[in-house]
């Protein structure tokens, strides 16, 4: 089945649970987000999935120092820039569009959901942009800003070394001051998406790095800009820079995105210009983290609803057996049969939970952006942190459970590449590693994001939950079955395994870490089936879309809530007493 972007599902997400029609988004109204949204899925299905299956078969190739992607991909990608697709939300002083993150966020969702590959080259780009609006110089603005938002030169995130995977207080790369104020950088990275390409004439590296006399661990980081080519005084490309592409990875999935060795200095340092101050780079990286892990929270969704659509088409059209009740003669489509039926609403339930949480996500980034009063935005920045975790963990844990679910309704045919279940799967897989594995979202959630303000983001997130509540309680409607009961439930057991958390966190550490990724779950148990829930009281009655989602989600998916709260209070010991079974 050829991919569909739900534009409509986007919308009724984005304005029932991340509020689309307050008062943040004037520049949306008049019907432009349907409009905006539309045009993008015309992108995403017809230039962009097209290429999908071809990426896959054909790969990056490198030759010499050089990659060459995939048939199609340097015409679909200028296709893509004239569209004005890289500027979504950069500024319009430097040639973006000025939108906000919300809407920004079905665009992602969308191309990734045709050709997640491909999605990856603007991706890092985007967050390139993000880090030199927050703290480029002038200069750097000058020079290099405008042409990544028109996606003339692409950017990409050069962290991990080969030492250095996750901890980043292990890095070698090295940073020396020039004489007219650059640096020369020296080193090698690993796993750099679209490190090379020919996708671009230029290529801009933004770049970690320690100076010689940096303080020990990651407050020794530096930032800084280093260009594939280096720009003239005029402005034009000049001399290849002191850096080359050592080779790409042969990888599981993703074979569409060259992933690469970038080696550094080979004749005495390349030119590199520092981004923000001295030993300060590593929260000028967060700024683009922090955008790339809800851009990979999106490729989630959006792979996870591919999956579904493949896997609904496939059930309705595959006959086998006969359904309970079945009338008439002969075999039965699988889809009326009961456990194909939960494996699907499995499927289409968790992705729409989690497509709530990452838009949500964005309409908070918004708001930190937009926000009226300094409170106001400073309340948008912290629930942002709060949720970001959440959003990339959760939607990539869906997408890995959702594909791998694709699979399982094909059968047989789903572990043949011919029907495209399989390279879903392995697609999806990236997605809870990189841009800071699963696990290490949960402890960023447990360890920073549960007590900023003193506790107070995660307060106001659990009276919104409540109110929640609150409200489908008060409807009284038997079409909802247990799902009051059962979204309570999930709400009231986060709440206590926060306050678990909380006293393990000031009594010993390890013990709240030991449950960190139980804890990550149930807070997108409850947030997501809380949204599902806000999702079906403001449907229409006739319908029962969201309705069944929701209901579904609370009584087959967020009933699970109470046994992670008790996980939290009672697995840690168990696991740090694991010596023996864990022993070589």
């Amino acid at each position: 089945m050829p991919y569909r972007a739900p534009v409509a599902d986007m919308l009724f997400t984005m304005t029932h649970a991340a509020g689309l029609e307050e008062g943040l988004y004037p520049d949306l109204g008049d019907g432009a987000a349907a409009s905006i949204l539309d045009e993008a899925a015309k992108m995403a299905e017809g230039v962009l999935a097209p290429l999908y299956r071809i990426g896959d078969r054909e790969g990056a190739t490198f030759a010499n120092g050089t990659v060459t992607t995939a048939t199609g991909w340097p015409d679909a990608y200028r296709r893509w820039t004239e569209g004005g697709w890289m500027g979504v939300t950069a500024p319009e002083a430097h040639g973006g569009m000025g939108l906000p993150h919300l809407l920004n966020a079905g665009c992602i969702e969308a191309w990734n959901g045709a050709n997640m590959a491909f999605a990856l080259a603007p991706l890092l780009s985007v967050g390139a942009i993000e880090a030199l609006v927050a703290h480029g110089s002038e200069d750097l603005r000058r020079i290099y800003l405008d042409r990544v938002v028109s996606g003339e030169w692409a950017a990409t995130m050069n962290l991990t070394e080969p030492q250095a995977g996750s901890d980043l207080a292990a890095l070698r790369t090295r940073a020396e001051r020039a004489p007219d104020g650059s640096y020369k950088i020296t080193g090698q990275k690993i796993f750099i998406t679209y490190g090379e390409h020919d996708l671009t004439p230029n290529i801009l590296h933004l770049v970690l790095a320690r100076l010689p006399d940096a303080p020990a661990g990651t407050r020794g980081i530096s930032l800084f800009l280093v260009p594939k080519f280096l720009v003239r005084e005029d402005g034009q490309r000049g001399a290849h820079n002191d850096l080359r592409c050592g080779g790409i990875e042969h990888k599981m999935g993703i074979h569409g995105s060259p992933t690469c060795t970038m080696i550094f200095g080979d004749d005495g340092g390349a030119t590199g210009y520092l981004i923000g101050e001295e030993n300060r780079g590593l929260p000028c990286m967060f700024t683009m983290m922090n955008n790339a892990r809800l851009s990979v929270g999106l490729q989630g969704v959006g792979v996870a609803e591919r999956a579904t659509q493949t896997a609904i088409a496939f059930a309705s059209e595959r006959r086998q057996g006969r359904a309970p009740g079945a009338s008439g003669e002969g075999m039965s489509p699988i889809v009326d049969h009961p456990d194909v039926r939960r494996m699907l609403l499995t499927m289409k339930a968790t992705t729409s939970a989690a497509r709530a949480i990452c838009y949500m996500t964005a309409q908070a980034l918004d708001q930190a952006h937009r926000g009226t009063t300094p409170e106001a935005r400073r309340a948008g920045l912290e629930r942002a942190g709060l949720l970001t975790p959440v959003a990339k963990a959760y939607a990539t844990d869906t997408a890995n459970e959702v594909a791998s679910l694709g699979v399982q309704v094909h059968g047989g045919m789903g572990f043949i590449e011919e029907t495209g279940a399989a390279q879903l799967m392995r697609d999806a897989r990236i997605a809870g590693i990189y841009e800071g594995t699963n696990g290490i979202q949960a402890i960023d959630l447990v360890q920073r994001k549960l007590s900023l303000s003193g506790g107070a983001a995660f307060k106001a997130e659990l009276d919104s939950m409540r109110e929640v509540i609150a409200r489908l309680q008060e409807q009284e409607d038997p079409r909802f079955g247990t799902m009051p009961r059962r979204l309570s439930e999930a709400v009231e057991a986060l709440f206590e395994g926060s306050e678990t958390l909380l006293e393990q966190l000031a009594e010993d550490p390890a013990v709240a870490l030991a449950g960190a990724t139980p804890y990550l779950r149930l807070f997108a148990l409850a947030r997501g089936g809380t949204a599902l829930a806000s999702l079906a009281m403001a449907e229409n009655a006739e319908s029962g879309t969201w309705l069944t989602q929701a209901r579904f989600f609370a009584e087959n998916v967020a009933c699970a809530a109470p046994s992670l709260a008790s996980t939290i209070a009672e697995g840690a010991s168990c696991i740090l007493a694991a010596d023996a079974a864990l022993a070589v």
